[in-house]
C-alpha cells in the first residue's frame, strides 16, 4: 500500500464540498440544499433553531419552522409576546442552524431581525388550520400555567367566542420575523471529521465574499 493509500484511509472523505460548486449568492444556494432536502423527503426539512440573546448577554434556543426565504433573509411567525418575542424585541440580531442529517449538511445563519409587515403576517395568518388560528390566541405563549386545565378551558373560551365563524382575525401581538442575514455558512459533514466549511460574508456594499473555514 503506497503513503497515499494510507491517507486516505485514515481521512477519508465523500462529498467534497468545493467553492467552485457554490452559487455566488448564498441564499440561492441555501434554496437549492434545501429543494434537495424537500425532494429526499426529510423529516421537516423546514425545521431550525433559532439562538436569541437578551442585551446583558444570556442565550437562549428553541426549534421553529422557516416559512419563507427569499432575497431578503429567512421568514418565521410567532407570538411577539413569547420569550423570543421579548429578546428580538431588546437584541435584534439571532442566529438559525439547519441540520439536514440525510446528507450530512448544516446551514448556519447569522444576521439581524425585522419584523414582516402586517399583510404578510395577515396572509400567512389566514392560511393556517382554523385549530391553530384558535390556538394561537388561547395560548399566552412562555406564560406560567398553573395546569393544563387552564389551557384547556382558555382554548374553550376561543372556540365559543369564533362559533360559527370561519374567519379567525389575527391576534395584533402575533406575526412574522426575518432574519436578514450577514454572514451564512454551508457546512458539509465528513467521515475523517475535517468536515468543509464555506462561509459567505456579506460586504457593505451588499455583494458576498466567499470563504472556506477549517474544520
Amino acid at each position: 500500500m503506497s503513503s497515499a493509500d494510507a491517507d486516505s484511509d485514515l481521512f477519508p472523505l465523500a462529498n467534497i464540498l468545493h467553492k467552485s460548486q457554490l452559487d455566488p449568492d448564498p441564499l440561492r444556494q441555501f434554496q437549492k440544499w434545501f429543494e434537495e432536502a424537500v425532494t429526499a423527503r426529510v423529516a421537516l426539512p423546514e425545521a431550525m433553531t433559532l439562538a436569541t440573546a437578551m442585551p446583558d448577554g444570556r442565550p437562549s434556543a428553541r426549534t421553529v419552522l422557516l416559512r419563507g426565504v427569499d432575497d431578503r433573509g429567512f421568514t418565521f411567525f410567532t407570538n411577539y409576546e413569547s420569550r423570543k418575542g421579548h429578546e428580538l424585541a431588546a437584541n435584534a440580531h439571532a442566529a438559525l442552524v439547519f441540520f439536514w442529517q440525510h446528507f450530512d449538511r448544516q446551514v448556519l445563519v447569522e444576521g439581524t431581525v425585522e419584523k414582516t409587515t402586517a399583510a404578510e403576517s395577515d396572509a400567512y395568518f389566514a392560511s393556517r388550520p382554523r385549530g391553530n388560528r384558535l390556538g394561537t390566541w388561547a395560548s399566552p405563549q412562555s406564560e406560567v400555567l398553573t395546569n393544563r386545565e387552564m389551557l384547556d378551558q382558555r382554548v374553550k373560551a376561543v372556540q365559543e367566542q369564533y362559533a360559527g365563524q370561519e374567519e379567525v382575525p389575527r391576534p395584533p401581538w402575533w406575526g412574522g420575523f426575518r432574519v436578514v442575514p450577514t454572514v451564512i455558512e454551508f457546512w458539509q459533514g465528513q467521515p475523517s471529521r475535517l468536515h468543509d466549511r464555506i462561509r459567505y460574508r456579506r460586504q457593505s456594499d451588499g455583494t458576498w465574499v466567499m470563504e472556506r473555514l477549517a474544520p
